[in-house]
């Protein structure tokens, strides 16, 4: 169904909601979410068609150049990585557990990708920017192999990025640990 995600980032939150509305109103595209993240930027993530993620960033782009802080194209995303956005995957709380942080949302969504294209592992959570100090997280889970390998290959991505900040591996999460998260 989808198959790109755009996500911007500009300096003002003003700017942020009127650059959401022209995004929107520029191409078909979806609005995964749209809000302020620490410090007082504005974080937009959309998704549709390639070419239609790429115009309605590119629109925003040339309007606001000025604002932005950053952006990122990233196409042939995982249908699960859209999911886990939403906000509607359906995860269950067994196998091992893996985590990737990044420094910021964009990161976390290409690690994510990157680890669900890896290995045979389940996105259990995907957070980005807000509450985080604009971070981002992914929770894996599956078979402590697949998970492993993985986080890896997701934190080698940030790494390379220089947006790295950490990642774990847990074999068997505690039953307490499970109703935490």
């Amino acid at each position: 169904m989808y198959q790109a995600i755009g996500v911007i980032e500009l300096k003002s939150i003003a700017k942020g909601v009127e650059a959401t509305d022209d995004a929107l109103k520029s191409a078909g595209i979806t609005l995964i979410s749209a809000h302020p993240a620490c410090p007082g930027k504005y974080e937009m993530i959309l998704t549709g068609t390639i070419s239609n993620v790429t115009a309605a960033v590119e629109h925003v782009k040339g309007r606001f150049e000025e604002r932005l802080v950053d952006y990122s194209i990233m196409g042939r995303i995982d249908e699960q990585v859209i999911t886990a956005l939403f906000g509607t995957q359906v995860a269950e709380k067994k196998g091992s557990l893996g985590i990737i942080e990044t420094y910021s949302a964009a990161s976390a969504i290409k690690a994510a990708d990157i680890a669900v294209k890896t290995a045979k592992v389940d996105i259990f959570e995907l957070r980005v920017s807000r509450g985080m100090g604009g971070k981002g997280v992914v929770l894996l889970t599956g078979d402590v192999g697949d998970v492993t390998a993985a986080v890896e290959a997701g934190a080698d991505h940030a790494k390379a990025q220089g947006v790295f900040t950490g990642s774990s591996v847990i074999a068997a999460p505690h039953e307490l640990l499970w109703e935490q998260i």
